[in-house]
């Protein structure tokens, strides 16, 4: 990372294959304090840079030299308040001006804008707000472009290419089987002028897309898929047009026309792209799903009135009514009422959580069974789903270190690819096939067309989105390819105890005493904010105890309590509080080591100077906690548990959950030290813990692991977030990412032997060109269909 650095994710289009991406991240870092990563399969840059050296109008500047475009995203408003040319004109200068705005374009007859801007830069609710702090009302557009229906009506041009291309081939393809089988066609199929009239639509129309990035690519001495195809088809197409140019001359009544060649090999590339970037949507299948979660309107209350209006006018503060079986709108906090919520959908928890007054609620989860009113806290891009969906999208666009390697051998793949190319023309027209311009050209065009690295540059990201995308379904956020690949070489899981292998609240676990006693007892406390006071106050509340008021009440630090309850003196704490109060305990004795054997916090209880019985308190041990590190355990990690509480108490819990080595009576500040000693064994180390009091642990551990419920501090602090807090998804997280390697490594053998193995088939002549063309084509789509698999398998 940068000193000062700021971060930019640019939509990059125009890339075809492995060695544009590797050619735009080449250049960007070769820009001053400039640290660029180019992703294929999403089709983004992930920059960071220093904003006191580089303009991101540079950068910008630099990828456009290169011949390729910067998608932005597009939001339409409606704007009101305008009176005249130099209010729109105000409006769009401002905008114009503002850190990630591209273009701004403001009609004042129709009283909107149209705003092109970088979402990693600045949001929509931004530029909203940009235009009400000049003295107008901006809302969304109701009918703003969406970027799925983008990607569809995408989609659907690219299908129409491929049939129309598919229709004009196949009067090709037939002469084609004329040649292989020797089938007597009608002579209008073997007319040159019949055959370049199919052809030429074929190649100048729909494959022109081909030519304008090899221009772009060559222009800027770079060569990629694009330079092959047009190389190859244009070679072919080429050669026929001169087979024609001499049967019209009269030279030759028999030329060697090649034009379905040309026509077949796009055919099938256009064919096989569409199947890629159909593949290729469905690898943002996670992403897709967590943004069909959000809420579209929200109730409103204004002046008493609810009023139904978009998310998107929601702010900060503004009081909501939600309905029984409604989802929130935002992240909010109850002010009236109360409910369950299913918070599945973001937390994995399946058990319907009871919310109170002061209880905060997380957007797009359900309100089961009660009507609240809610004050929003956090709306937009603040909120947990969006910074979920954040987490996701950046994960999916960072790369493996794995890719590397395969980066590294497209940059270089293309031009070695034309070199071998000449090579075995010039082979087969001089050693082969003597002055026999034919094969010669055939084999050279064959090698051209079945060597693009599609599928080496699809290797890698496709399995990292799919995977990525996997676990945040199953609520695990990784948040990069590189934390998704290192987690598969962990063989140390380093555990906090308190809120991660137990539940982080104490719970009353015995109590010997009588109903009355009880009363007594949970009366006595109910006016503490202690911990272990609050467990005893709820413990009588769920055995119907009904709690009276204190008549007096005092704290005895490191003792115990000293209270009056309906005149009765109550006295509940340490056995030197008992002696200093002359009461003997003798026989309470054994059961008191055997609780604290335990590891858990024991009390007495007495009343009126008699001995009355003992409460003991523990925060207990999460449900899922002894079958997750059961389940780490068989993955062959060794389990540890790091914490600062007492030996006795932590070796209790320990054992519970059978983990063997315990590091006890640790401060906070010390925890890092401890990963570091370990990490110092050559142990490839996991920290998890809370993501707030072991941020530093987390931080040192070669990979950090949060346990909570998505808030943006344990999303910060650590490099995977368990949503929820449920311990089974560690192991779970672990065997995704072992899956995801075995993914990456299946993609990245075959298409390595793909290449190997085909160019050189393809220069011994043993293969035709338009079989080289499917066979490329379908090379990517079979990567990216493996790296699908990964959405199937059980983890």
């Amino acid at each position: 990372m940068l000193s000062s650095s700021k971060h930019i994710v640019l939509n990059i289009t125009g890339m075809t294959c492995a060695a544009c991406s590797s050619r735009i991240e080449k250049v960007l870092n070769k820009m001053e304090d400039v640290d660029a990563r180019v992703n294929l399969a999403t089709e983004k840059a992930d920059i960071n840079y220093n904003p006191d050296h580089v303009e991101i109008e540079d950068i910008t500047n630099r990828i456009d030299n290169l011949g390729y475009g910067i998608e932005y995203d597009t939001v339409e408003l409606d704007i009101t308040g305008m009176t005249c040319a130099a209010c729109s004109s105000r409006i769009e200068k401002v905008l114009g001006k503002t850190d990630g705005v591209n273009n701004a374009a403001v009609n004042l007859a129709t009283e909107s804008a149209v705003i092109k801007y970088n979402s990693s830069l600045v949001s929509r609710d931004d530029i909203i707000n940009k235009v009400g702090n000049l003295g107008y009302q901006a809302k969304m557009k109701k009918n703003s472009e969406d970027k799925g229906l983008k990607k569809e009506q995408e989609l659907t041009r690219m299908k129409w290419k491929v049939i129309i291309s598919a229709v004009l081939s196949a009067p090709l393809l037939i002469t084609m089987l004329d040649h292989l089988f020797g089938i007597n066609l009608p002579a209008i199929f073997m007319n040159p002028w019949f055959q370049l009239v199919f052809a030429t639509p074929v190649q100048f129309i729909l494959g022109w897309q081909f030519y304008v990035g090899a221009y772009k690519n060559l222009k800027n001495f770079n060569a990629n898929m694009d330079v092959l195809v047009v190389m190859g088809t244009s070679a072919a197409f080429l050669y026929s047009l001169y087979g024609t140019y001499t049967w019209m001359t009269g030279a030759t009544t028999h030329p060697h026309l090649y034009f379905e060649t040309s026509a077949i090999i796009i055919t099938l590339i256009l064919f096989g792209k569409y199947l890629e970037t159909r593949a290729k949507s469905n690898t943002t299948g996670a992403i897709k799903a967590l943004m069909k979660l959000q809420v579209k309107d929200a109730r409103i209350i204004r002046n008493g009135v609810e009023l139904m209006v978009p998310v998107e006018e929601v702010i900060e503060g503004d009081h909501l009514s939600v309905k029984p079986g409604e989802k929130f709108p935002v992240d909010a906090v109850i002010v009236k009422g109360h409910t369950s919520v299913d918070e599945s959908m973001i937390t994995g928890e399946s058990i319907p959580i009871e919310k109170e007054i002061g209880a905060g609620v997380i957007g797009s989860t359900v309100n089961q069974n009660g009507a609240v009113e809610v004050q929003a806290t956090k709306v937009g891009k603040d909120t947990a789903l969006q910074s979920i969906i954040r987490v996701v999208e950046e994960a999916q666009g960072k790369k493996a270190p794995i890719q590397r390697m395969a980066d590294m051998i497209s940059g270089y793949f293309v031009p070695i690819v034309i070199l071998i190319s000449l090579i075995t023309f010039l082979v087969w027209f001089f050693l082969a096939s003597p002055g026999d311009f034919e094969p010669a050209l055939i084999a050279a065009i064959s090698v051209l067309v079945i060597a693009c690295p599609c599928a080496l540059g699809l290797a890698t990201p496709t399995s990292i989105m799919v995977g990525t995308g996997k676990g945040a379904e199953n609520g695990i956020l990784f948040k990069g390819g590189e934390h998704l690949e290192k987690t598969h070489s962990l063989d140390t899981v380093i555990m906090d105890k308190t809120g991660t292998i137990t539940k982080g609240r104490p719970e009353v676990t015995d109590f010997t005493g009588d109903t009355d006693t009880l009363r007594l007892l949970a009366s006595a406390e109910k006016g503490s904010e202690h911990p272990l006071a609050q467990a005893i106050t709820s413990y009588a509340t769920e055995n119907d105890i009904t709690m009276v008021d204190v008549e007096t009440f005092n704290a005895i630090p490191g003792h115990g309590i000293e209270a009056v309850v309906e005149g009765s003196r109550i006295l509940v704490g340490t056995r030197k509080l008992m002696s200093e109060n002359n009461l003997n305990i003798d026989h309470l004795e054994e059961t008191m080591v055997q609780l604290e054997y335990e590891g858990k916090t024991a009390m007495i209880i007495a009343t009126d100077h008699q001995v009355k019985g003992i409460v003991a308190v523990q925060d207990t041990v999460k449900d899922s906690a002894e079958a997750a590190i059961k389940a780490l355990r068989d993955q062959g990690l060794q389990v540890v548990m790091l914490t600062g509480d007492n030996t006795r108490t932590a070796t209790a819990i320990a054992r519970q959950v059978n983990i063997d080595t315990v590091i006890a009576e640790v401060l906070p500040e010390e925890k890092a030290y401890y990963v570091k000693k370990i990490q110092d064994e050559g142990r490839v180390v996991a920290m998890v813990g809370d993501g707030i009091n072991d941020a530093p642990a987390l931080a040192t551990a070669d990979i950090g692991i949060a346990i909570g419920t998505g808030a943006e501090v344990a999303i910060e602090a650590a490099d995977i977030t368990i949503l929820g807090g449920e311990l089974t998804l560690l192991p779970r997280a672990i065997t995704l990412s072992h899956k995801t390697i075995r993914n990456i490594k299946q993609n990245l053998f075959w298409a390595f032997a793909y290449n190997t193995a085909g160019i050189p088939i393809a220069a011994l002549g043993f293969l035709a060109p338009w079989v080289a063309g499917a066979a490329m084509a379908f090379s990517s789509v079979s990567v990216v269909s493996n790296a699908l698999r990964l959405k199937r398998t059980r983890i």
